[in-house]
Formats: structure tokens, sequence, C-alpha cells
């Protein structure tokens, strides 16, 4: 799945986009939601939650995140250590989360290549304006 997750402003309006396709690239279910107001990593962090959500929610027991956010990506693997207190939380309800799977993976790609998540994002956040 396709994660992706942002504000305008930092914190400002904030929404998530999450694309779940299955194991031949088939799309199964899209999210574009605004979020209320956070900074970029917070709705990176929900981004991811609301993915993992859904994946349980069509049965997956294995899955594979998607996304442009190194941060994000390296503090679920544990390669960085998750030091600002609000992220905290989030980090935990994440690390859960991915622990009701078989297996997990994550890695990051470029803004371009997660074109989908990132056009649902931004269709959240302009629908209100």
């Amino acid at each position: 799945m396709h994660v992706d997750g942002g504000a305008r402003g930092n914190p400002g309006p904030a929404a998530i986009g999450v694309v779940v396709t299955g194991p031949g690239g088939e799309v199964l279910d899209e999210v574009a939601e605004r979020i209320g107001t956070a900074t970029n990593n917070v709705a990176e962090y929900r981004a991811v939650l609301r993915g993992v959500e859904r994946a349980k929610a069509l049965g997956a027991t294995e899955i594979e995140l998607v996304g442009d956010s190194e941060l994000v990506a390296r503090q679920l693997t544990g390669a960085y250590k998750v030091k600002h207190p609000d992220m905290k939380a989030l980090h935990a309800q994440a690390v859960a989360a991915l622990g009701g799977f078989e297996r997990w993976r994550i890695r990051t790609v470029p803004r371009a290549q997660n074109a989908g998540a990132d056009a649902l994002v931004n269709a959240a956040l302009d629908a209100a304006d």
C-alpha cells in the first residue's frame, strides 16, 4: 500500500492519502481524509495507521508500506529513535498495529513514485478550501 500525509503549513490543515493494492497491483481501497491541524510528520504517521487499519479490514496478513517519509520509515524500523514527545504515541500505535501482521516491511520512494497517495492528500485538502 502507498501512504502519504501532508500539511499546508507546518503545522497547518492536514490530510492523509492511502492506496491499498492487492498482490497483482489492483486497487482494493483508497482513502483521502482531512485530519485537522497537524504537522507533516503527524500526518505521515496517521496515514500509516489508517492504511494498516484498511489492510487489516480487507483481510491482509502481510503488508508492504510504501511512502516518501524517510523519517517515519527509519523510525518504524528502529534505525532512528523517536525523540519528539508527540510522535512517541503515534510511533507506539503504529508498531503495535504492524505487530498484528505475519510480515510487514516499509520502504521509501521519491514523491513522484508515490503520486497516487499524494494526489489523495491534495484532493482532501482542496475539497475543504
